[in-house]
């Protein structure tokens, strides 16, 4: 059974940093790609960052260029989300998602998101 579980979401001032982690299990990360996505209320699910099983990075946001970055720990099994310099517009809940392809809104498996709040 594959199971994703994000943490690391809380309250952070604007221009303050967070880090989420994406602990994966029953799939290989020789085989899938992790993607962070976000939705914020009122909105639909967006990609953000994406980890390919190649180690390839898309950004799926260009809201977030120069501020986040995605980063795997294979041996792990855990993707993490560097989220730096970041905005209100930033508060969302964030959902890690596996599939065989980076796809911007779209994953086979998903986490059960965690909250992202920043304050102006």
């Amino acid at each position: 059974e594959v199971q994703l579980v994000e943490s690391g979401g809380g309250l952070v001032q604007a221009g303050g940093s967070l880090r989420l982690s994406c602990a994966a299990s029953g799939l290989s990360f020789d085989d899938y790609a992790i993607g962070w996505f976000r939705q914020a209320p009122g909105k639909e699910r967006e990609g953000v960052l994406c980890i390919s099983s190649g180690d390839s990075i898309t950004f799926h946001s260009d809201s977030v260029k120069d501020r986040f970055t995605i980063s795997s720990d294979k041996a792990k099994n855990m993707v993490y989300l560097q989220m730096n310099s970041l905005k209100a517009e930033d508060t969302a809940v964030y959902y890690c998602g596996a599939d065989h392809f980076c796809l911007s809104g779209y994953a086979q498996y998903w986490g059960q998101g965690t909250q992202v709040t920043v304050s102006s």
